[in-house]
């Protein structure tokens, strides 16, 4: 194996045999169901033999994924999946749940367990966090740096883990693990793998005030270029991180095979540099594979530290593919295209128009004097027109499941009087299969008859290797063959086949001894924990300044809580306006500190080392904390305080249940896409209390990249930043506005463009047993804040009167209350 592990997305079996060809070390794949590709071909779990057979024999490990959030009814096959998955072979399991994390470690501690990005570790909170869970890596969020990749690998190797950092493919502007857009829009949760990419649609930023659409680079404001780090392969080498990850499981076969190879290419030039202290880096011949393969243009984006404009494809957020040349005539419905590359039958080029683009499939090459090559696209095209090749002809993958073949040595033995011996071995070339034991010895031997003398003409070393060397329909490769043979011996070619199918049977056989039919262990059930005594039902105000905040107070919330950073002094904000007019006065006593979901570390050159900013001098021992990731949770947990576990740490099942309480939260804000009948299910003997939000803009994600940057360059001095001054949505083709928050790190929060409102649901509420209930205040002034406040008390006042419930509000949603989600 290799020093620091190259990861490809296998999404079909075509796609496995490319990114074995291609050079990958691992492999990463989904079952039919609890993966966050659940668009892919997939696999099922009798292919999964199949495919962990075939990767093992060639030395490449397989990960099967099972990284999103699992449902009530879902948590007992989702850990039998896991535990099929071990038998079958895989040797990782990368989870997102931690439930199903921490189960896995109690009831099947064989299997080695990864945290998915999906669990969005960023700090070191969230690698010590991971550890208690019992992972042996953690895949580590796109959004960090090398500096910070280096800190964080440097942490899970004092605590025996491993890293992993995405190096190549498409990048998500959320935060992994952390996005709703999808899911509250359309139904599609990119949670559970059914990303419906709303983000890659087109937007208007607009100035609240204004109400107009403001300047901007193009219409895909949500939209990354591809992450692009080959360049950076060198320092991503010193950082530390055990493993490289390529994303594509959606791509196509001929995607994974051009960026393995490439990326193999140069990481062991690198490697092989490294060790001789010289320097190595990628060719022109690698650049131009990797755009070919797919690019919607690329970027270092977050690893160098660039956040802003220059990491957004603002102007399309598909595949731009390679820019081949220019329409240099047109007449008659045809068109000559100046072509700066070799064009090949099959090749699909795209036309950029001032009408638009359209594809065309080059069905033949016809060249001009002068090389340019004739087309007739069937729409109309101008001269001056820009060509550009999204799919190569001749970087198509031609899949062949044998290949690549296995490399193996071979040796026959015919001695008179002895049984004809045919060995093999494997080659020094040849990887080492997965799951075998360093010391153990691979030899196929097979035995045949006694070896006579030829009745008629006797055999020569030549025939005995070229009846020997007929491997076509085995997954191997001779590469040399040596023959021990008597003078004036004789033997049946078909003895010579029989014998050398039995050897490789056996080689095979032991090949493989070390893969599948794993022994799974019997599995009792975990001791339930005491159930929550019944605390009746309170009232929790988020408020994003004080002035709200002490309006929801009087209107009779019960709680109050403040995110951090809108605790900060100068931070306030009103209706998505920052504000120092609600700071007249303070926020009322016993405020609930809010921690957010995105928290690094202050290392240097984060915005949290650049702020001075440190959100954990609020939290206390003994008082309540509200936390919203794992590690801040554990982090909480460490300082004493009361944890509260936040939504955006899927807690969606009774073993992430379990798990959230071993792990030290006290109460639980749940999911906004579990629907009320599995609130119920998930509530029943619950070891903690239970809350919901149930009024207000639901947030759909929360980005690194700060929304506000596409009306123009910025300082980026974003506590100072004078855009935060005036509220701003993104307007979608529907006329939806989403309102757009963006904080004094530069990080972006948008949010739904209908309001949540539950509160004629809140009888059904705490009959499920919620036994806490959120008015989101954010996007409300200080008069609608109180008005919602009073709302619920007056809707909990009916409820414990037997009385009648509240009407839901005109034009609000339910969420996913009553419909679920995909």
């Amino acid at each position: 194996m290799h020093d620091i592990e190259l990861l490809a997305p296998a999404g079909s079996a075509a796609a496995l045999h490319a990114a074995v060809r291609g050079g990958a070390d691992a492999v990463y794949l989904g079952l039919d169901s609890f993966n966050a590709r659940r668009g892919a071909d997939n696999f099922t779990l009798d292919s999964l033999g199949d495919a962990c057979r075939y990767a093992h024999m060639r030395g490449v490990r397989v990960y099967v994924t099972l990284n999103t959030m699992v449902l009530p009814s879902e948590a007992p096959r989702a850990l039998e999946t896991a535990r099929q998955a071990y038998r079958a072979g895989a040797d990782a399991l990368i989870v997102q749940d931690i439930g199903v994390a921490l189960e896995l470690m109690r009831t099947l501690p064989e299997a080695r367990v990864h945290a998915s990005t999906q669990m969005n570790s960023h700090n070191a909170a969230g690698i010590e966090a991971a550890a208690k869970l019992g992972v042996e890596r953690v895949t580590l969020a796109r959004e960090l740096s090398i500096a910070e990749i280096a800190h964080l690998s440097d942490v899970a190797h004092r605590l025996g883990l491993e890293t992993e950092v995405f190096v190549h493919g498409a990048l998500c502007v959320c935060y992994s693990g952390q996005c709703f857009m999808s899911s509250l829009i359309g139904g599609r949760s990119a949670n559970r793998g059914l990303c419906a990419q709303a983000c890659r649609l087109p937007y208007e930023l607009r100035n609240v005030a204004r109400r107009t659409n403001l300047p901007a680079p193009g219409d895909h404001l949500l939209s990354p270029r591809d992450l692009c780090a080959i360049d950076l392969l060198p320092e991503l080498v010193e950082a530390g991180a055990a493993s490289f990850k390529i994303e594509g499981r959606m791509k196509s076969p001929d995607y994974v095979l051009a960026v393995t190879s490439a990326y193999r290419a140069v990481l062991d030039r690198v490697l092989e540099a490294r060790a001789a202290g010289t320097s190595a880096v990628a060719t022109d011949k690698e650049h131009q594979a990797l755009a070919e393969a797919f690019s919607r243009g690329f970027t270092t984006a977050y690893l160098e530290g660039e956040r802003g404009n220059a990491m957004m494809s603002y102007g399309r957020p598909n595949n731009r593919g390679v820019f081949v040349g220019r329409v240099a005539w047109v007449k008659d419905g045809a068109a000559s295209i100046t072509a700066e590359r070799t064009l090949e039958k099959g090749d699909v080029l795209e036309f950029w128009t001032n009408k638009g683009r359209f594809a065309y499939t080059l069905d033949d090459v016809q060249c001009d004097e002068g090389g340019s090559v004739r087309v007739a696209p069937g729409r109309p095209v101008g001269k001056g027109d820009r060509v550009f090749r999204v799919r190569s002809a001749a970087a198509r993958f031609a899949d062949d499941p044998l290949l690549p073949r296995i490399p193996i040595v071979g040796h026959a033995k015919l001695r008179l009087g002895e049984p004809l011996e045919v060995e093999f071995k494997l080659a020094p070339t040849a990887r080492r299969p997965v799951g075998l034991p360093a010391t153990q010895s691979l030899c196929g031997i097979a035995a045949g008859d006694v070896v006579e003398k030829a009745r008629t003409k006797p055999v020569s070393a030549d025939d005995v290797r070229a009846h020997v060397d007929r491997l076509g329909s085995t997954p191997f490769s001779l590469k040399a063959f040596d023959v021990e043979l008597d003078e004036g011996a004789g033997v049946g070619f078909s003895q010579i086949h029989r014998v050398r199918t039995e050897a490789l049977a056996e080689l095979e056989r032991q090949l493989l001894s070390g893969c599948g039919d794993r022994r799974l262990p019997r599995v009792g059930e975990r001791a339930p924990l005491p159930p929550v005594r019944e605390r009746g039902c309170r009232i929790v105000a988020w408020a994003a300044n004080p002035a709200c905040a002490r309006a929801a107070k009087r209107a009779g919330a019960d709680a109050v809580y403040v995110p951090a950073l809108n605790y900060k002094r100068g931070e306030a904000v009103v209706a998505g306006q920052r504000s120092a007019a609600a700071e007249q006065a303070g926020y009322p006593k016993q405020t609930v500190v809010a921690m957010s979901a995105v928290d690094h570390d202050p290392v240097p050159g984060t915005r949290e080392h650049a702020l001075g900013f440190d959100p954990w001098s609020y939290v206390k021992p003994g008082k309540p904390v509200f936390v919203d990731s794992l590690g801040a949770l554990v982090r909480a947990v460490e300082l004493g305080a009361e944890a509260e576990a936040g939504p955006h740490i899927p807690i969606a099942n009774r073993f992430s249940l379990a798990a959230a309480a071993e792990l030290g939260a006290v109460r639980v804000w749940l999911s906004p896409e579990l629907t009320l009948g599995q609130i119920a299910e998930l509530a029943q003997d619950a070891p903690m209390e239970l809350g919901l939000t149930i009024v207000g803009r639901q947030e759909l994600m929360v980005t690194e990249h700060c929304l506000l940057m596409s009306q123009g360059p910025c300082d980026e001095r974003c506590d100072l930043c004078p855009r935060r001054k005036s509220p701003h949505y993104l307007r979608d083709q529907k006329g939806y506005e989403f309102p757009v928050v963006t904080d004094a790190l530069g990080r972006s929060r948008l949010y739904n463009g209908v309001g949540l409102d539950v509160v004629h649901t809140l009888p059904d509420l705490v009959r499920a047993g919620v036994s806490m209930l959120m008015i989101d205040t954010t996007l409300m002034n200080v008069e609608e804040a109180a008005q919602a406040v009073g709302r619920v008390v007056r809707a909990r006042s009916l409820a414990n009167a037997g009385g009648n419930a509240l009407p839901k509000e005109s034009g609000a949603t339910s969420g996913h209350l009553f419909r679920g989600v995909q």
